[in-house]
């Protein structure tokens, strides 16, 4: 799906796009402290201890599903959610 995608181009096909984001961002805020991180959202090492050690989430998933789940770990924290997802044409 990076055809809907305006930061990412084809040599970033085959690359996580959380890594291509953080170094995207460093390029115009090098000294933010950001930390990529790769992985099914749902998997539990990603539960709330993980959302707990946040100031704020930043998301930008596609998956609806995911997307709900993020926002229940953020409830659940107390944290912020910046949200940047799609869902196609519904935005």
């Amino acid at each position: 799906n990076l055809n809907r995608q305006f930061l990412f181009r084809r040599a970033h096909v085959d690359r996580s796009k959380s890594e291509v984001a953080t170094e995207a961002v460093k390029q115009f805020r090098p000294n933010v402290n950001i930390t990529a991180h790769h992985g099914n959202v749902k998997d539990p090492k990603f539960g709330i201890e993980f959302v707990s050690q946040f100031d704020v989430v930043v998301n930008a998933l596609d998956n609806a599903e995911a997307r709900r789940h993020v926002n229940r770990l953020c409830l659940a924290t107390e944290k912020p959610l910046l949200e940047a997802g799609s869902t196609g044409h519904l935005g």
